[in-house]
């Protein structure tokens, strides 16, 4: 259940963004505020569990020197690059094109893993990437030019920021073995936040606080409170209960999520591109997935 709830929020997450940015809010003024709020959420919750006894121990754990360079670059890959292109991409693009696009993760992580770390890839995973990235060019390839339903430049940095969330998921696996991990997001929020501040402040500033709806505020609010607080907690509290390799299949429930909102709501479309497009990234991932046991698990995708 919990599992479930995590990715209807993710789902309708696509479509939620959109009532929001870039109409009322600009994306980076957007991220700035998901960001510093999701921050002071991960801080109070922190100091909370702080106080409890046993079962929270690892919280006490301080933070080596050496590892603050990494939590550097996880702030900067997991969260700024990550949020400010995907939401900015959003704004530019379709719900359902944004969430096939960002299906491509698991793909992603295994062509960085084989980059940095050396390893192996056998004729199925490179047959997964080759019909992944097939259907990830085609969604990016029938976009329009401009800010469109289906543009193209926002398709592209959609897929930048599914790249970058990669990368993140490849350098924040060690600290999670050795950190609690709600210590190290706090950190990786900390540190990201230090990134969007210059580059979100001014659209910020910008808004029009006195034209914003209780309607769009309610959005807002879910994006803060649900997208990023709650299904992180959900996941912790997932993973559990049930093996690695089972959060990461539900990631693939998103799409069909993503599209039965914004087609019910008339927000978005889904012509024989996007479908057959789908059925591309589908078969990759399959192929990568089923290659890789439970190193599935980081194919579980917040935005």
């Amino acid at each position: 259940m919990a599992l479930v709830a995590v990715n209807v929020i993710y789902g309708a997450s696509y479509v939620v963004a959109k009532e929001v940015t870039p109409l009322y809010v600009k994306p980076f003024g957007l991220i700035l505020i998901r960001v510093s709020m999701a921050c002071l959420l991960y801080l109070l919750f922190y100091l909370l569990l702080r106080q409890t006894s046993a079962p929270h121990a690892r919280l006490r754990v301080a933070i080596q020197r050496q590892h603050f360079i990494r939590l550097i670059l996880c702030g900067l890959f997991g969260v700024a690059i990550n949020q400010l292109l995907f939401f900015k991409g959003l704004s530019m693009t379709s719900p359902i094109s944004a969430s096939l696009i960002m299906i491509t993760t698991p793909i992603l992580v295994l062509l960085i893993a084989a980059f940095l770390l050396q390893e192996h890839l056998g004729r199925l995973k490179i047959l997964g990437v080759a019909l992944g990235a097939l259907g990830a060019a085609a969604v990016i390839a029938g976009g329009k030019a401009g800010y469109h339903s289906g543009s193209t430049a926002g398709n592209v940095l959609v897929f930048i920021n599914a790249a970058s969330y990669g990368l993140y998921l490849v350098i924040v696996k060690p600290l999670m073995e050795r950190y609690h991990p709600l210590t190290v997001i706090l950190w990786v929020f900390l540190t990201g936040l230090c990134f969007v501040l210059p580059v979100g402040y001014a659209e910020l500033a910008a808004v029009q606080w006195q034209s914003i709806t209780p309607f769009i505020w309610l959005c807002i609010v879910f994006l803060v409170l649900a997208t990023t607080f709650l299904t992180y907690l959900l996941n912790i509290y997932a993973l559990g209960k049930v093996s690695p390799s089972v959060v990461g299949i539900y990631i693939y429930s998103q799409p069909l999520i993503a599209t039965l909102i914004a087609v019910g709501l008339g927000k978005d479309t889904l012509s024989l591109l996007k479908a057959g497009a789908a059925a591309l990234i589908f078969a990759g991932v399959y192929l990568v997935s089923n290659t890789q046991g439970k190193k599935s698990a980081v194919a579980n995708t917040p935005t």
